[in-house]
């Protein structure tokens, strides 16, 4: 890999997130260097269980993200339901209760947009299987900022519209499978 190692990752998923993240994130060691933060749909009114099932299952440590935490490398930040997670100048995460993007909160562009506007080109954003088109216009962002964009390739997609869409939006996005993203975020964290 010929880039400068990246400064944080952010990822979303909806649709079949759980065995999409399964392939990626227990993957990671735990000495991370970088923040990975995430956001999976997750109807309002409910718990977001994924961060203590990959609490279970991950080297790198696996929380849910609180207003006005400082990022830390190492950790993947899980948005609240019911919340959006934006990230802030001083590279703090906020929650926010603003009104739905795409029928989302948390969502994804919401996410993908202010990192990019923190991280700028040492970002990597991926988008993963899902059933809407959040995330299209936030790694959009990521791309012109001269960040790294990846998409899941629809065709191993639990739910291939979120994907479909990002590529659509943006043409030169990675599309890779969930194999092959793995192990660019493996490879990230060493350069």
């Amino acid at each position: 890999m010929n880039r400068a190692r990246p400064q944080a990752i952010v990822i979303g998923a909806s649709a079949g997130a759980f065995e999409a993240l399964s392939n990626l994130l227990p993957d990671l060691p735990a000495a991370y260097p970088v923040p990975i933060m995430v956001v999976v749909h997750v109807p309002p009114h409910k718990r977001n269980l994924l961060v203590e099932l990959f609490q279970a299952r991950c080297r790198i440590e696996v929380r849910e993200a609180e207003d006005k935490e400082p990022l830390r490398a190492g950790v993947a930040y899980f948005a609240p339901s019911n919340y959006h997670l934006l990230v802030e100048a001083d590279r703090t995460l906020s929650l926010s209760a603003d009104e739905a993007v795409l029928f989302s909160r948390p969502a994804i562009d919401v996410l993908f947009e202010s990192a990019t506007d923190v991280y700028g080109e040492g970002l990597v954003g991926v988008v993963l299987t899902g059933a809407s088109s959040d995330g299209a216009k936030g790694l959009l962002a990521i791309l012109s900022a001269g960040g790294v964009a990846i998409v899941q390739n629809p065709d191993t997609a639990y739910a291939a519209a979120m994907p479909q869409a990002a590529i659509e939006a943006c043409k030169e996005a990675r599309v890779l499978s969930l194999t092959e993203i793995a192990a660019y975020l493996r490879e990230a964290g060493e350069t």
